[in-house]
């Protein structure tokens, strides 16, 4: 009898593993894919992103971060500077050459950062089927690591949601419709194509980082989960705004919170950017720019803080 019961069990949770699988969809790059959406990274893409430098222009899009940046918590930064084997007045060379160098403890996922595919899932499940109990190591992720994404170059446009409000900046919890998204665009000019890189312009981050880093960090404006569809349903490469999370915080109400980042990168392979330093395009009427990115190739990593450039 207990050989019975202990024979059903093994079925039992079999069968359970089986049915899990068939409910996640797999990739449409096919079951071993790991670079999702990067995948529309093509050579014919990259040279007509390149051919949109004109000016001879240039900005970073990423932040001046330190140890009193705000953060998800329990992240952080903390960095020491030494200088090796020079205590007391000692010299390394006889010619007066001095040096220093950096330690750093600090969180991958903190100012302006990129979230690989393995940083948010559902039900177990991370992109393309790839379940948590597999890929999830403290020393790094077996599958879908930051290391694997190619350089991001494509074609970058920016939608700005504050000028179409006519704001100088949106206020916490403020959700984006995908419909104002669509409407925003229309109005700017700004053409969707897939491959694109598009982000967006809450003002959020210019009005608050500096003058009030607390409310910053504890809300923001952002889409909403149906303009998370919206955006994927446009095939870009990654999706990014000036806040910290993308989506609003506080949710809408129905919303469920942080759920843009299960839609966009455990459903569809879509790189989320946050905290893009998006203020100079905005002001100056940039709407479509060459988007360069090519992240620190750490294995295993989840996120990482990057500095992308946008050139026109």
């Amino acid at each position: 009898m207990k050989s019975v019961l202990y024979m059903m069990l093994i079925l039992g949770v079999v069968s359970t593993r089986v049915v899990a699988a068939e409910d996640c969809t797999p990739s449409r790059w096919g079951p071993d894919d790991e670079i999702g959406a990067a995948n529309l990274v093509t050579p014919e893409r990259v040279a007509a992103a390149a051919r949109l430098v004109k000016k001879g222009a240039s900005h970073p899009l990423g932040i001046v971060i330190d140890s009193a940046t705000p953060a998800y918590p329990p992240r952080g930064l903390s960095i020491q500077v030494v200088s090796p084997g020079q205590a007391g007045g000692s010299q390394l060379f006889d010619y007066g050459l001095i040096y220093n160098d950096d330690l750093a403890q600090l969180w991958f996922g903190i100012g302006s950062q990129l979230d690989g595919l393995g940083h948010v899932g559902e039900d177990g499940y991370y992109y393309n089927c790839n379940r948590d109990a597999d890929i999830s190591q403290v020393t790094g992720l077996t599958r879908l690591g930051v290391h694997n994404v190619p350089p991001l170059v494509g074609r970058g446009v920016l939608v700005d949601i504050a000028r179409h409000r006519s704001v100088s900046h949106l206020k916490a919890g403020e959700a984006i419709s995908g419909e104002e998204i669509k409407a925003a665009a229309n109005a700017q000019g700004v053409v969707f194509r897939e491959g694109d890189i598009i982000l967006l312009h809450t003002g959020w981050t210019d009005a608050k980082f500096e003058s009030d880093p607390a409310a910053w960090g504890s809300g923001q404006p952002g889409i909403d989960n149906a303009a998370a569809i919206y955006l994927a349903g446009l095939n870009p490469v990654a999706v990014g705004a000036d806040t910290w999370g993308l989506g609003a915080s506080p949710p809408k109400p129905g919303d469920k919170d942080i759920f843009d980042h299960v839609i966009l990168l455990k459903h569809n392979g879509i790189y989320i950017l946050e905290t893009m330093n998006t203020g100079r395009l905005a002001a100056e009427g940039v709407r479509e720019f060459m988007f360069v990115l090519g992240q620190a190739r750490v294995r295993g990593s989840v996120q990482m803080i990057i500095n992308p450039v946008a050139m026109w």
